[in-house]
């Protein structure tokens, strides 16, 4: 890594591959492992005491069992930040599953960087709406699943479905700008292919 700001978080990961990337991407990386997803109540209280202490960033593999530990430490530290690593950045060269131990530097960096907390206790009006996500193509058309996934990786949101974008835009309180912007990107995504 270059000499880029320290990340003074503690990093929630999967397992020992993705706290040995990590490290190799910035040897001052501290990370909670998990160590799958059924996350035990020992391993809540550490993330729960490195919240408070330190802060927390939940930076998980982008698959069912990542969106698994992310919602069990969402549901018991919702105040924690999360970093979303798209699927596209987290396949292996061989064989494997997706995992952050795959992600380049540069894909790790952008995830930490957009890093985002949910919204509790701050006053935000959701500026999209079901209707604006219907416009956009992003939950009926035939390729609203990709235009989402697409979506998701330009706002570092992770990959959702219909109903859980239109949550995800408002906790995270994505403006009418940002999720403009992302739309443009996506176009110009689809229209390549």
């Amino acid at each position: 890594m270059s000499k880029a700001k320290r990340i003074p978080e503690m990093i929630v990961v999967e397992g020992k591959d993705d706290t040995k990337r990590l490290q190799q991407f910035d040897p001052q990386i501290d990370t909670i492992e998990t160590n799958g997803s059924a996350i035990d109540a020992a391993t809540l209280a550490l993330i729960k005491q490195a919240q408070v202490t330190r802060g927390v960033i939940v930076f998980t593999d982008p698959d069912q069992p990542g969106e698994k530990i992310r919602k069990t430490i969402m549901a018991a530290i919702p105040e924690v930040e999360q970093a979303f690593l798209p699927a596209s950045s987290a396949v292996p060269k061989a064989k494997g599953t997706l995992g952050v131990e795959h992600a380049s530097n540069a894909a790790i960096a952008a995830a930490l960087a957009s890093a985002y907390t949910t919204a509790k206790n701050k006053p935000f009006a959701p500026e999209i709406t079901q209707k604006d996500l219907i416009a956009a193509g992003l939950i009926v058309g035939p390729n609203a699943r990709q235009r989402r996934i697409w979506l998701g990786d330009s706002l570092h949101i992770g990959k959702v479905n219909g109903k859980q974008l239109l949550k995800r835009l408002a906790a995270f309180q994505i403006s009418r700008t940002q999720f403009e912007q992302a739309l443009v990107q996506v176009n110009e995504r689809q229209i390549k292919q």
